[in-house]
């Protein structure tokens, strides 16, 4: 699965969360996170983590077409 990197932004921004919070507030390594971020194919558990540290549906931050 791969991340939107606009709707993550924007997730993130809603969350009022910074990019160097998102690891830890994920329960993440940093490298994970930032797979999703450049849009690399990620687990789906990782999206969860990242989506339900967010405060989203992970469907929502799915890039288009995944």
């Amino acid at each position: 699965m791969k991340v939107d990197r606009k709707k993550l932004e924007l997730a993130m921004a809603r969350a009022c969360m910074e990019s160097r919070d998102l690891p830890a507030a994920a329960g993440l390594p940093r490298p994970t996170v930032q797979n999703a971020v450049v849009g690399k194919s990620v687990r789906p558990a990782t999206l969860g983590r990242i989506a339900k540290a967010l405060g989203v549906d992970p469907a929502e931050l799915i890039q288009e077409g995944d």
